[in-house]
């Protein structure tokens, strides 16, 4: 990732492309209104075909109705054969629609219309390739609407056709007056449960927004879900104290239940219609019907209510991504130096204080499954809840956080394990930074404590670049040879015996002289035996002729061993 050259906001292609997303979704809001407001077929059905390519890279194949045929214009002959093999396929498809298989496509697929009567036709599109998961969305989307404002038309045609029976034969009149105020109250049901939900999702009222307007359509409480099963919204009486939460993979397996029925599921008492405008974000719109007393318009409100989810959902994924690169431009730009006004100025747009003292801190490791976003994610949400802090990047292989707070470090790296249920981890971080442009200098320090935990082939752990001791100075000697050349005198004939016979004399030194001269301590840190350890130490006395008695001599080989591991770490 680049740095930030100037105050220009960051990620602007994303920016717009979040929102054209959002304008689309817009559009087919207004268009789902002219078409449920026209009580003319051929006029929605106009409406809904020519709209096709302007959501989605692909054309329209045709419409094609159960009771019709096709209804689109006219085409070539030569589209005729094609037509006929789209509608052997379609036959076989049943009411679900999906692939088709179409000559000169490379992709096809038929969206099904479905209305309170069942199930009616198609609408088939093709592409040279199949167009991105957005896109098929608002496809689908476009379906749904154009579904309730057909049927809505069948239901005028139907009070036509009642009307005008009703005044040929009187004596059906009776019977007809009937069937004409059923038809009349589900077309008024129909487009209030319509009218009521798209003027949430219009003055963006949100998830709450949306659980209420269900509830007061139906009458029954009503709550919305994350794709885990946590409450995120609830509208009406009796709202659980502790809310019931299924164990993962019996949440996962309903949802690929729901998925694969494509229409709401009853399970121990509730209706559940699940709400996927993107593989990663779901959500589940529930109504608590104890009772079974849900009915058809019920079911027409908690569709319709979980459609209107979905746009919110991708709306607020659309704003949660934006913010996510804002952030992450701003650490970039904060490592790599740029200027403290512009990096002020970003921060305060995030509602961030960047005035405060930091340090950064890098994370190192990997999750059993292998995947960067799984380790990304996982310090995330450790950070937030040790505290640790909230501007993070991945990085060069790491996580950088920049922490506003000092903490038990040990605990931050078990939270981040405990988050990836396993797995490798480990923790170094840079001094304190007072002002943003020092947040360069605590980024090497950092780096350099993970580097020291390489050199003393240390395991995994939290290192502070505070607690080096006198690796802190070393790091910051200017003349590198001059420390070169004190660890050759000190060490330069153990450095050659270890080079020609893949030992470890050096790093052997190291440990017994960091544990005050202890066999077991030293043995034990070197996971050799005792004996192990004598025997390396009388060749260390042979090779180098240095008298490991000597405080003096001690003191200077344990500053050329520091020495040492300094200098690797720095070369690493």
């Amino acid at each position: 990732m680049t740095a930030i050259a100037d105050a220009t906001p960051p990620a602007r292609g994303s920016d717009l492309a979040a929102r054209d997303q959002l304008s689309s979704l817009q559009g087919l809001l207004v268009l789902s209104m002219l078409m449920t407001e026209s009580d003319d077929e051929r006029q929605i059905l106009h409406l809904a075909t020519t709209s096709v390519p302007s959501f989605a890279r692909c054309h329209l194949e045709g419409l094609y109705l159960i009771e019709g045929g096709w209804r689109t214009a006219e085409t070539p002959t030569a589209r005729a054969e094609v037509r006929a093999e789209i509608e052997a396929q379609l036959h076989a498809l049943g009411s679900g629609g999906g692939a088709l298989s179409v000559s000169g496509e490379a992709w096809s697929w038929a969206f099904p219309l479905r209305s309170l009567k069942g199930h009616m036709g198609y609408i088939v599109v093709g592409s040279q390739e199949e167009p991105p998961p957005d896109e098929l969305y608002l496809l689908q989307i476009l379906s749904q609407q154009t579904s309730v404002a057909l049927g809505n038309a069948d239901l005028h045609a139907s009070e036509r056709a009642t009307a005008d029976e009703l005044r040929a034969t009187t004596e059906k009149l009776q019977t007809a007056n009937a069937v004409l105020a059923d038809t009349v109250r589900a077309l008024e049901r129909s487009t209030a449960i319509h009218d009521r939900l798209t003027r949430v999702a219009v003055a963006g009222e949100g998830q709450e927004g949306i659980a209420r307007a269900v509830h007061e359509l139906t009458g029954l409480p009503v709550g919305i879900e994350d794709r885990y099963g946590n409450l995120r919204a609830w509208a009406g009486p009796h709202r659980p104290v502790v809310y019931p939460k299924d164990p993962p993979a019996r949440r996962e397996q309903m949802l690929r239940h729901m998925l694969r029925e494509g229409r709401p599921i009853r399970e121990a008492g509730r209706l559940l219609a699940i709400a996927r405008p993107r593989d990663d974000v779901v959500g589940v719109l529930v109504l608590v019907d104890p009772e079974a007393a849900a009915g058809e318009q019920e079911l027409v409100a908690l569709e319709h209510g979980a459609t209107v989810l979905a746009m919110e959902l991708a709306r607020l994924r659309s704003v949660a991504e934006s913010q996510l690169r804002s952030r992450r431009d701003l650490v970039e730009g904060l490592l790599d130096g740029t200027d403290e006004e512009t990096a002020l100025s970003q921060a305060q747009a995030l509602g961030y204080d960047l005035e405060r003292p930091h340090r950064v801190v890098v994370v190192e490791g990997r999750a059993r499954s292998r995947d960067d976003d799984v380790f990304l994610h996982a310090v995330r949400r450790a950070a937030r809840d040790t505290g640790v802090g909230s501007l993070l990047v991945a990085r060069a292989g790491t996580v950088v956080v920049l922490s506003d707070a000092d903490q038990p470090w040990p605990r931050f790296r078990e939270a981040v394990i405990s988050e990836l249920g396993g797995g490798r981890c480990r923790v170094g971080i840079g001094g304190r930074s007072e002002r943003p442009g020092e947040l360069p200098r605590s980024y090497r320090q950092a780096r350099l404590a993970l580097k020291m935990q390489d050199a003393s082939k240390l395991d995994d752990q939290a290192t502070a670049f505070d607690d080096l001791g006198i690796y802190q100075f070393l790091v910051e000697v200017e003349d590198v040879a001059a420390i070169e050349q004190f660890v050759r005198t000190w060490l330069g004939a153990l450095l050659d015996y270890d080079s020609r016979q893949r030992s470890e004399l050096v790093l052997t030194l190291s440990r017994y002289l960091e544990s005050g001269c202890s066999y077991d301590r030293s043995a034990a840190a070197l996971s050799v035996a005792r004996s192990t350890l004598k025997y390396r130490l009388q060749r260390i006395r042979d090779l180098s002729g240095h008298d490991l008695a000597c405080p003096a001599t001690r003191f200077n080989l344990q500053l050329a061993t520091s020495a040492w591991q300094t200098l690797s770490a720095l070369r690493a």
